[in-house]
């Protein structure tokens, strides 16, 4: 053992903080937005950043061995942030979160059985801390994911604890490390393994029965999760994203909250300012209960099916709108520092671009979440439009495919991938960036028009009914200044009168057509984004 286990004492919960002229009309094929009637700032000095999430083993490769690993992600910082937010060169995201890192026996690595050693294939504890110093110089945060309610099998807490069981030795330490029980208490929807022939003795493994799930009425285990994290805060790691937090108590989603309560009130002692991300994937209600411990990644706008894709292929703007509001109304109630955690898809779905029937279709998602509240999230490669699904061979890692760079990146996809090179994308970022019109260019833009507006991150959000199915928008207001958040997305030109809403020029706009704004009159092309004020 690295660490030693001590028991922790309950403190008090903490809050985890977490002017120009009318413009001309444009060219319905000039897609570039007019210049800035103020200069560009660099907003980046709270938590509401623009995320990027990095699949590690899939991303990029620095050794040759095909496999991804940390330097990897170090060599292609200049592709993410390259420090100068006036560039217009980099994509422009403003941290990273890491997929689980730590050893562990799967290519996922969900299922840790060392919190305390890198896994060899991905680097060394050094490497991190170069890449956290790295990305710190240019002002962006690394958070790494933390699955804490189970470990491997291989792990020693779970190697002591089934030796203990198996003897019968009540006064070991592990002992009561893991959560189980026998025949007669097992529950109905939780699922069991027999630890050892001989005994009754069932432990709880919801996701495999190589995840045993530790035990969180043992006050050892709570204080050696406040270890971990306190290890890599120390290090320097700006926060963490949180595996499947309604498993902690699978369940009982009081006791559950209730220890996100406490933990994260540990966690902000160590760093006040840490940057924390649940996974509860549920409905907004199960997921608005944790928001009093730390943000959560708001599934109802994810997925084909989820609010922002079916906004964007053309379902009432207004719905969608009304939608947002009412999210950040009700996250505000429960905590006032929270915030809209927006995506598209992650690493458990299939890629959003395979969504759409076109890319103008998939441009307009991208402009429906990235000019939304709080602090959304990109899936490596979704700026490319890389595509995946599990398919009929049901595999996961048809989701984590290898990043596309055009180089000689040696990166390949994980071990089961099945996802056919005919189905996939035909650019790399090479290819993306030498073309003006590319997805990855169309990323770059929209995430400057997201930086240039510290309202839009941080503003309170007002739903603009227009009585018209593919035009709305919103009232954002921050800090004595309103803007307007305009979407038409539909396949006409709309022209409507925001004068009447007290808006009075037109700012900017993204989309795949053009914008213009005169005497009250903004009128909005297919499938684009205006921001007035």
């Amino acid at each position: 053992m690295k660490r030693i286990l001590s028991i922790a004492l309950a403190l008090a919960v903490l809050l985890c903080a977490a002017g120009c002229g009318k413009p001309a009309a444009k060219e319905p094929e000039d897609t570039t937005p007019p210049q800035a009637a103020q200069p560009m700032i660099d907003p980046v000095d709270d938590n509401y950043r623009t995320m990027y999430q990095i699949f590690v083993c899939s991303f990029s490769d620095s050794n040759r061995d095909g496999v991804g690993d940390l330097r990897g992600v170090i060599n292609r910082l200049d592709y993410l942030n390259d420090g100068d937010i006036h560039s217009g060169s980099d994509l422009g995201v403003q941290g990273i979160w890491l997929s689980p890192i730590f050893k562990s026996p799967s290519y996922h690595k969900y299922d840790a059985s060392d919190y305390y050693g890198i896994d060899w294939r991905y680097g060394a504890e050094a490497d991190l801390k170069e890449l956290v110093d790295a990305c710190h110089e240019r002002n962006m945060i690394v958070i790494l994911d933390l699955a804490i309610n189970h470990t491997s099998r291989q792990h020693p807490w779970f190697q002591a604890f089934r030796q203990a069981r198996i003897d019968g030795n009540t006064a070991d330490p592990y002992y009561n490390f893991y959560s189980c029980v026998t025949t007669a208490q097992k529950k109905g929807g939780i699922s069991y393994q027999k630890l050892a022939p001989g005994i009754d003795c069932w432990y709880e493994c919801n996701f495999s029965g190589d995840m045993p799930e530790l035990n969180f009425n043992n006050p050892a285990v709570k204080q050696a999760v406040v270890d971990v994290a306190q290890y890599y805060l120390e290090l320097g790691v700006d926060g963490f994203r949180f595996d499947a937090v309604k498993y902690i108590h699978y369940g009982d989603t009081n006791r559950s909250v209730a220890f996100w309560n406490w933990y994260i009130s540990q966690l902000v002692q160590i760093k006040p300012d840490i940057y924390c991300v649940g996974e509860c994937w549920s409905g907004d209600s199960e997921i608005l209960e944790y928001y009093p411990a730390m943000n959560c990644f708001n599934f109802a706008m994810a997925t084909a099916e989820g609010a922002v894709a079916s906004a964007a292929r053309g379902q009432s703007i207004s719905k969608y709108t009304a939608y947002v509001a009412n999210l950040q109304k009700n996250i505000l109630a429960q905590n006032p520092n929270g915030m809209v955690m927006g995506f598209l898809s992650n690493h458990d779905m299939d890629r959003i671009a395979g969504a759409f029937s076109t890319e103008n279709r998939m441009r307009m998602a991208a402009n429906l979440y990235l000019l939304a509240p709080g602090s959304p999230t990109i899936y490596y490669g979704e700026e490319l439009g890389i595509r995946g699904s599990r398919g009929s061979e049901n595999t996961d890692a048809n989701r984590r495919l290898a990043m596309l760079w055009g180089d000689d990146d040696l990166v390949h996809s994980p071990t089961g991938a099945t996802y056919p090179d005919s189905k996939q994308i035909k650019t790399t970022v090479a290819d993306q960036l030498a073309d003006e019109n590319s997805m990855l260019r169309y990323y770059q833009k929209l995430i400057a028009l997201r930086h240039k507006y510290p309202a839009i991150a941080r503003g309170v959000y007002t739903s603009i009914d227009c009585g018209q199915k593919n035009f709305g928008g919103f009232r954002v207001s921050y800090e004595g200044r309103s803007l307007g958040i305009f979407h038409n997305n539909g396949n006409e030109e709309v022209s409507y009168n925001i004068g009447s809403y007290g808006f009075t020029q037109l700012l900017d706009f993204v989309g795949v057509s053009g914008a213009s704004f005169e005497d009250g009159i903004l009128t909005l092309g297919p499938q684009t984004s205006a921001i007035v004020e």
